[in-house]
């Protein structure tokens, strides 16, 4: 299995592909990363070094990749930040060569826009972009729930709600959405839920809320497993218990550490043979 992978990266510490790309390697899978941006660490630090790639450099390695012939290898195409509208615009352009090349390569989107607790944190443009190219492209989609009621102009404050924003947003285009994380007047207060949707049916994964410091990355690896689950086996339900178990033992071991980084590497066999099963249930 190949994937083509077009996030941002960091040399110390796991978001972006930094967070994605050993994940699915661990678990066998042949990636093919291209950076957006080449960061020192994530900007939640405050303070970092890098620079920032623009459209025509992302097209250029993508124009590399295909003069090597091997487009219509290629499995699927996951992005996640995009650091500017060009940058959309190139990983669009990506996904459209990819299908050419192997109509049935899925496109993986994990429309970072912002979250509860910053707001929207993305350059102007891209909420737009996400909402009127991005998505729609997509044939899977991983939002937060704020991106989700964002994206959907919907509430989710309760399991009935958040479903209808999810069909909302699969109505733009996507066939499957996984909402990430989801907090509803369902949710216990010790726990966290997970959703996915695909063909009007959806499917829940409730895992204990743990007393993590503040971590980044999480959902770029979740994005990355989900895809991975679901082009092996084709069910957004398995997809999710699997991921589900996954990224709940990447964090679980991240927040007994105390590590204000994700322990990608330390936490690498739970890619593979989650320590910890959840039961999936329709919902």
């Amino acid at each position: 299995m190949q994937v083509l992978s077009i996030q941002s990266h960091v040399a110390y510490g796991h978001v972006g592909n930094a967070s994605a790309v050993f994940p699915m390697q661990r678990m066998g899978v042949d990636v093919w990363p291209i950076h957006t941006v080449q960061f020192s660490n994530h900007t939640g630090y405050g303070a970092w070094r890098g620079r920032v790639f623009d459209g025509p450099a992302i097209e250029e390695v993508v124009q590399g990749v295909a003069e090597r012939g091997v487009l219509g290898r290629c499995d699927a195409v996951l992005s996640g930040y995009m650091g500017s509208p060009d940058i959309g615009t190139a990983i669009l352009d990506a996904v459209a060569q990819v299908r050419a090349a192997n109509p049935d390569a899925l496109y993986c989107c994990d429309p970072v826009i912002g979250d509860t607790h910053s707001g929207i944190y993305v350059r102007p443009g891209i909420s737009e972009l996400m909402c009127e190219r991005a998505v729609p492209a997509a044939d899977i989609v991983t939002p937060n729930q704020f991106e989700l009621n964002l994206l959907s102009g919907l509430p989710t404050a309760t399991l009935r709600e958040a479903k209808a924003a999810a069909q909302a947003v699969q109505a733009l285009g996507p066939r499957v959405v996984l909402v990430t994380s989801l907090a509803t007047d369902a949710t216990p207060p010790d726990a966290i839920d997970m959703l996915a949707g695909e063909g009007g049916a959806f499917w829940r994964l409730r895992t204990p809320r743990l007393d993590l410091k503040a971590v980044s990355g999480a959902g770029d690896a979740v994005a990355a497993l989900f895809l991975v689950h679901y082009l092996r086996t084709g069910s957004a339900a398995t997809a999710l218990g699997m991921a589900g178990a996954s990224i709940h033992g990447l964090l679980r071991q991240t927040a007994e550490a105390g590590s204000t980084e994700l322990l990608t590497v330390e936490a690498q066999d739970e890619f593979v043979s989650p320590s910890v099963v959840f039961p999936v249930e329709a919902v």
